[in-house]
C-alpha cells in the first residue's frame, strides 16, 4: 500500500495502513517539506515503520504496490503547474497500481466520454482499477440515499443535508484557505472561487450518480451558495474568527428534470456551531419524498475525517479484486469494517 498525502484525512488513513495487519506499507508521499525524510510512523505518533516519507512523485510511481490511497487537497487549491488530479491518477494507474481516491471520481461518467476513456486507458495500461469514494459526497450523498430508495414504489424527490462543525479542525489550509473562514467578505469572494468549482464538481457527481442509478436523466445541476459573517470574535483550532469575517457557508446543489427538482443536496459548514445559530445543527439528514416517505438522521459523527478515510481504506480489498477499469459504488461489494471489530 502507498499513502498519497498525509493531511487531515490522510493521517487517519496512514494510521490504518500501519496498524492493520492486512496491509503492508510500501511508500508515503507528502507535501509538507517538514515531513520529508521522516519515518511514516513518526508523523502519526506511532513507532517507526522503516518507510521514509518522500515528496518525489517519480519515486512513488516506481514503487511496487497493489494500491494507492490518494487523499490530497484538490489540485485546484494548489494552482500553478501542479499536476491535476486526473494526470496524477492516470500515472498511478498506468504504473500498475489500483487507486482509491477521496478527491472525487465517484461518477467520472458525468464529465463526459473523453475523461472516461482517459481513465479507462490508464487502467488498461496498468491492469488496474479506480474507485472514488469522495469525502462527504460519497456514502452520505449517494450510497445511503440509494439504499433507502430500495424501499420505494414511487420517488418524487431525494433530499440530503449535511451540516459540519469545523471548530476542532486543525488545518488552516482547509478551514481558511479552502473554506474561507476568518476572511472578510471581500477576500472570501475571491478566495472561494477554486473551492466553489471543486464543490460543484463533487456534488454534481453525487447527484448525477444517484440519478443514473435510478435511470433518471437530469437536464442540469443548479448550484447556489451564501455565507454568514460573525457578530462576535471567537477562537477555533485553525485560528481566530473576527467580527464581520466569514464564519459559515451554505451550499445547495439541485438536479433538475423539466424544471422540477429530482435531488437536492444541502451543505452547511460552520466555523463553530455553538457560535453560529443560522442554518441547521451538525449532522446528516436524508429524506425520500414518495411512497413510502422516509427520513434518516445521523445526529452525530464524532470523527468525520476518520470516517472519510476509513471508507476509502475499507474499499481497498474489493477494488484490488475487481477487474480493471473504473469501479463505482455499484460495481463493488459493500465496504464494511471487516477486520476492525475489537471486543472486550
Amino acid at each position: 500500500m502507498i499513502q498519497w498525502a498525509t493531511g487531515a484525512v490522510g493521517r487517519y488513513s496512514l494510521r490504518a495502513l500501519i496498524t492493520r495487519s492486512e496491509f503492508e506499507l510500501a511508500g508515503v508521499l507528502v507535501y509538507d517539506p517538514d515531513k520529508v525524510g521522516k519515518d511514516a510512523g513518526t508523523i502519526v505518533g506511532l513507532p517507526e515503520t522503516g518507510i521514509v516519507c518522500t515528496d518525489d512523485i517519480e519515486t512513488i510511481l516506481a514503487t511496487e504496490a497493489d494500491c494507492v490511497l490518494h487523499m490530497p487537497l484538490p489540485a485546484s487549491y494548489f494552482g500553478g503547474d501542479h499536476p491535476s488530479d486526473v494526470e496524477t491518477i492516470c500515472a498511478l494507474l498506468s504504473s500498475g497500481k489500483n487507486v482509491v481516491t477521496t478527491t472525487g471520481f465517484v461518477y467520472p461518467e458525468c464529465y463526459g466520454p473523453a475523461l472516461v476513456e482517459r481513465l479507462e486507458s490508464a487502467c488498461r495500461a496498468g491492469g488496474t482499477s479506480l474507485h472514488g469514494t469522495g469525502i462527504n459526497p460519497g456514502f452520505m450523498s449517494d450510497l445511503l440515499p440509494l439504499a433507502l430508495t430500495g424501499l420505494s414504489s414511487r420517488i418524487d424527490h431525494v433530499y440530503v443535508r449535511e451540516s459540519s462543525d469545523f471548530r476542532g479542525h486543525p488545518s488552516r489550509q482547509i478551514v481558511v484557505d479552502l473554506f474561507g473562514f476568518t476572511l472578510s467578505a471581500k477576500d472570501y469572494a475571491g478566495a472561494v472561487r477554486p473551492f466553489r468549482a471543486f464543490q460543484r464538481s463533487l456534488f454534481a457527481e453525487s447527484v448525477q450518480f444517484v440519478a443514473g442509478a435510478l435511470d433518471v436523466t437530469l437536464d442540469q445541476v443548479e448550484e447556489s451558495d451564501e455565507f454568514e459573517l460573525a457578530s462576535e470574535e471567537f477562537e477555533i483550532a485553525a485560528g481566530v474568527v473576527g467580527v464581520d469575517t466569514v464564519c459559515a457557508s451554505h451550499w445547495t446543489f439541485t438536479g433538475l428534470v423539466r424544471g422540477r427538482p429530482f435531488m437536492t443536496v444541502e451543505c452547511v459548514y460552520k466555523a463553530d456551531a455553538t457560535k453560529v445559530r443560522r442554518w441547521p445543527d451538525p449532522g446528516f439528514t436524508i429524506h425520500i419524498e414518495g411512497v413510502p416517505q422516509m427520513t434518516l438522521t445521523v445526529d452525530e459523527m464524532s470523527h468525520g475525517l476518520a470516517g472519510a478515510a476509513n471508507h476509502a481504506v475499507n474499499s481497498v480489498a474489493a477494488l484490488c479484486a475487481a477487474p480493471p477499469g473504473i469501479r463505482t459504488l455499484l460495481d463493488l461489494p459493500l465496504a464494511t469494517g471487516r477486520g476492525t471489530v475489537r471486543l472486550a
